[in-house]
C-alpha cells in the first residue's frame, strides 16, 4: 500500500464481474471503496467474491500487495445507496451496457456527487461525450476501460471525450499509477480501439462454431497454441459475459451501420437462454455455479 492511497476512497458502481474486480483492485492497493449495486443479493455475493480476489489475486500476480481479507472487507462499504458515494474522490461506473440504464444513472450521479468529483465510464462502446452531456460536469467525465480481472492487468484503455479536461486526464493517470498501471489514451469513437476490434474477433469465432460446426475448444486452441494467446476468443467472450458482447455488437452495428458488426444468431440464442458465460455457469463452456472474478 502506498502512503498516498492509504486514506483515499473510490466509488465503484455496479457489482457485476468487472465492477467487482475493479473494486478488488482498489482495495488490494490500499484504497477504501464504496461499492454500490441495486441488487442486495448481488452485494452479499460480492463480499465472498471480493475476499477470494484479495486472497488469490497476489498468488496469480506476485507483484500485488498482500492484504488480509478482514482488512479489505473493513475498507469496503457495500450499499444500494448512491448517496454513499458523496465521500469519494472519484467514481468508476460499471453498469450494464445499456444507454437507457446508463443515461438515468449519470443524471443521478450528477445529483449526488459534490462538484469536482470525476466519473470514469467503464463502458464497452457507448460514447463518453454522450454520457457526459447527461451531467453538469462534462470536463470531469472520462472513459476508463478496465479489462477483467482488473487486478491482473498492467494497463487501461482511456477514452478522452471532447470535453474531458487535462486536469481530469492527469488525475486519472495518477489514480492508475497508484494501481501500478499505465494508461493508453485513445479517442471517443464507438467501441474505441479494443472493442471495435475484439468484438469482431469474438463474433467471427462464434460464426465459425455456428456455420462450420467447429468445437469451441478447437477454435480457442488455435489461438492459444498457434498464436500464443493466453485465452481463446470464446473463453474471453465467456469471461466478459455473452450478454455484454451481444449488446456491444448491437451498439457497434447501430453506430457504424456495417454488416460486419451484426450479432451472430448463435450468440443471440445463447443470450436468450441465459447461457451468458461464467456469470451463469454456462456459455461456450461449463463452469461451476459461482466463478471468482
Amino acid at each position: 500500500m502506498s502512503e498516498s492511497s492509504a486514506a483515499r476512497t473510490i466509488g465503484v458502481v455496479g457489482a457485476g464481474g468487472i465492477g467487482l474486480s475493479v473494486a478488488a483492485d482498489f482495495v488490494i492497493h490500499g484504497f477504501g471503496v464504496v461499492l454500490v449495486d441495486i441488487d442486495e443479493s448481488r452485494l452479499e455475493k460480492s463480499r465472498d467474491e471480493l475476499s477470494r480476489a484479495v486472497l488469490y489475486g497476489p498468488m496469480l500476480r506476485t507483484a500485488l500487495p498482500r492484504v488480509p481479507v478482514e482488512e479489505a472487507l473493513a475498507r469496503t462499504v457495500f450499499t444500494t445507496r448512491l448517496e454513499a458515494l458523496a465521500s469519494c474522490e472519484f467514481v468508476v461506473e460499471n453498469v450494464t451496457e445499456s444507454w437507457d440504464v446508463k443515461r438515468g444513472l449519470y443524471r443521478e450521479l450528477d445529483a449526488v456527487l459534490p462538484p469536482g468529483v470525476g466519473i470514469g465510464v467503464n463502458t464497452s462502446s457507448i460514447s463518453i461525450g454522450r454520457l457526459a452531456a447527461e451531467t453538469t460536469r462534462a470536463p470531469d467525465v472520462i472513459g476508463i476501460h478496465f479489462m477483467n480481472p482488473s487486478y491482473l492487468k498492467d494497463a487501461v484503455e482511456i477514452m478522452r471525450g471532447a470535453e474531458t479536461s487535462d486536469a481530469c486526464l492527469a488525475r486519472v493517470s495518477g489514480i492508475l499509477e497508484a494501481l501500478g498501471k499505465s494508461a493508453v489514451v485513445v479517442g471517443d469513437f464507438p467501441g474505441f480501439v479494443s472493442n471495435r476490434i475484439s468484438h469482431l474477433f469474438f463474433n467471427e469465432a462464434i460464426r465459425v462454431v455456428e456455420e462450420q460446426g467447429v468445437e469451441p475448444a478447437t477454435v480457442d486452441a488455435v489461438f492459444k497454441k498457434c498464436f500464443g494467446h493466453r485465452m481463446g476468443p470464446l473463453e474471453t467472450a465467456d469471461l466478459i459475459g455473452l450478454d455484454t458482447v451481444a449488446l456491444t455488437l448491437d451498439h457497434l452495428y447501430d453506430s457504424y451501420g456495417d454488416e460486419k458488426f451484426r450479432c451472430a444468431e448463435l450468440l443471440r440464442s445463447m443470450v436468450k437462454t441465459q447461457r451468458l458465460g461464467r456469470k451463469t455457469g454456462h456459455g461456450f463452456y461449463q463452469y461451476g455455479p459461482v466463478q471468482p472474478s
